[in-house]
Parts: C-alpha cells; sequence; structure tokens
C-alpha cells in the first residue's frame, strides 16, 4: 500500500472516531514510524511501506482513534521550536503556555538573571526561556523524579547548558541545593483544575497524570500556595507568572493583590482568554 493510501484510509478512520484533526494525525503518525519529517510525505506519498512500519503505523492510529495524544504515542511534542521529549508521568506542553514563556521574556534583561521554573514536567517551560536568555541561570523544579530526569535528557539533547533541574515538592528541597537564594523571576504552570470539572474526561486530559492536573480548592490550593511561598525566594522588583484556568484570572489577581505584590495583571493566550497573571514582589512580607 503506498503512503497516500495508507494517509487516506488513518484520515478516515481517526476521523470516524472523533478527531478534530485527523489527516494531521495521520501524518505526524506515518512520519513517526518512518523517521521522517511530514513534509516528506508530500513528496514521496506514491512510495509503498514495508511491512513492519505499515503493522507500527496501524497501531498508533488505533491508539489514537481510541484517544491516546499524539505527543505520548510518539514520545515528542514541540514547544517553542524545541523538540521535547514526553512521557506518561508529565503534562503535554500546549501552544498556550508559550504566553508565559513570552510575559516572563518581557521582564528578563539580556545579562545576567536567575529564573525558578515551579512544576517543570518535561521541561517545556524553563528549557523554552533558556533558550533565549543564555546569560541566565534557570532553574526547573518537579516533585517526580521521573520528571526531573526527562527535563535533564532533553537539555542535554538540545544542548541548553544554562538550565538545572531538582527534585523538590515545591520550594522545599531549594535550600539544600547549588540553586541561587532568590530569584529575579519564577514562574509556573501548576495543577489548577477542580476535581469536579468535566473538562478531566474530556480529550488528551483524560491519559495526563492527574497529579498534574487537579487541586483542592476548586483548582486554586496550589496558585494560592505559590503566590504566598514565592515572595521568600524573589528578589526586590522580582516577578512571579503563573498560568492558571480561563475562568479563575479575577480569583488569582486578587490573590496576587492580597498577598502585597504591585503591577498585578492578566494576560490573555491564543484564544483571547486570560491565561496567565504575574505581579512584582516589591519587599518583604
Amino acid at each position: 500500500m503506498t503512503l497516500d493510501a495508507l494517509l487516506i484510509e488513518a484520515s478516515l478512520r481517526l476521523s470516524a472516531a472523533g478527531s478534530v484533526s485527523p489527516r494531521l494525525d495521520a501524518e505526524v503518525l506515518l512520519a513517526h514510524c518512518l523517521g521522517r519529517e511530514r513534509t516528506w510525505l508530500y513528496t514521496w506519498g506514491d512510495q509503498t511501506c514495508d511491512t513492519w512500519n505499515q503493522a507500527r503505523f496501524a497501531a498508533l492510529v488505533a491508539a489514537r482513534a481510541q484517544g491516546q495524544p499524539i505527543a505520548y504515542l510518539t514520545g515528542e511534542r514541540e514547544f517553542w521550536g524545541l523538540a521535547l521529549a514526553t512521557s506518561r508521568q508529565t503534562l503535554i506542553p500546549r501552544p498556550d503556555t508559550e504566553t508565559l514563556v513570552e510575559a516572563a521574556l518581557l521582564r528578563a534583561p539580556h545579562g545576567l538573571g536567575a529564573l525558578l521554573d515551579m512544576g517543570t514536567g518535561t521541561g517545556a517551560i524553563a528549557l523554552a526561556f533558556a533558550s533565549e536568555r543564555p546569560g541566565w541561570q534557570v532553574v526547573g523544579v518537579d516533585i517526580r523524579h521521573e520528571a526531573v530526569e526527562l527535563a535533564e535528557g532533553n537539555a542535554r539533547r538540545l544542548g541548553i547548558a544554562n538550565a538545572t533541574f531538582v527534585c523538590s515538592h515545591w520550594f522545599t528541597a531549594l535550600a539544600s541545593t547549588a540553586a541561587p537564594a532568590r530569584f529575579d523571576l519564577i514562574v509556573a504552570n501548576p495543577p489548577y483544575i477542580a476535581e469536579n470539572d468535566p473538562h478531566l474526561e474530556q480529550g488528551d486530559v483524560r491519559f495526563e497524570p492527574r497529579s498534574a492536573l487537579v487541586a483542592a480548592e476548586q483548582g486554586m490550593a496550589d496558585l494560592h500556595h505559590l503566590i504566598k511561598s514565592a515572595q521568600g525566594f524573589l528578589h526586590p522588583e522580582g516577578y512571579l507568572l503563573l498560568e492558571h484556568g480561563y475562568t479563575q484570572a479575577a480569583a488569582v489577581r486578587q490573590a496576587f493583590i492580597s498577598a502585597g505584590y504591585e503591577n498585578v495583571e492578566s494576560l490573555c493566550d491564543l484564544a483571547g482568554q486570560e491565561r496567565v497573571t504575574l505581579g512584582c514582589f516589591m519587599t518583604s512580607p
């Protein structure tokens, strides 16, 4: 069977299964099996596929038809132009989170500085920032050893030398590491979904680790913890930047203001939803 024929057949199956991008899904999976770029398929679609790769492709299409995320099936996801290895122990990096990276870069002058990324997962935020600010010291923190190892592997593979990763439950283990005592910027995409949120049973989220998604207090517990605790790790005039749910912006802004942050504002993601809130820490609490 030719590659074009395989793609047509797979696209029809994925469309019937409810995929919102069946042709794209099929192309990504077939390119992964063949070890090629997607664009290669457009030129060589009349070539035939060997039996082994055809079987691999069929298995991946079947898994995708059941809802399995593309990033878990291929083991990688692009973020900020970086090809990141993924695993089922970490969240899948999403384009909306690039809003957080952009906001951090706007507050990070070229030269020297230090950024802390809390709940780093694949290392997406830390590595995106570090790739743009090579003079900065970037530290990524995650409670899961598997995530730290994954982020370290991504840093090595991408040749990003100014990012290091630490296993810690939020700030608890930082004091025992070589990380800076205080940072110019602290960023996080923490768990912010309520336990009863129906979105947990939809799309890729169904397959992602709940510990990285769900927080108590209707999704606000970890956001509140970071807002209060980050002040002990920020330089005066340093910024805390947090990603959150699109309905939580007002509550997060109020939490920042109540904790004494200044210049508090929320920023919109690619869909125009308030997705990131930030504030400036001026003096010790």
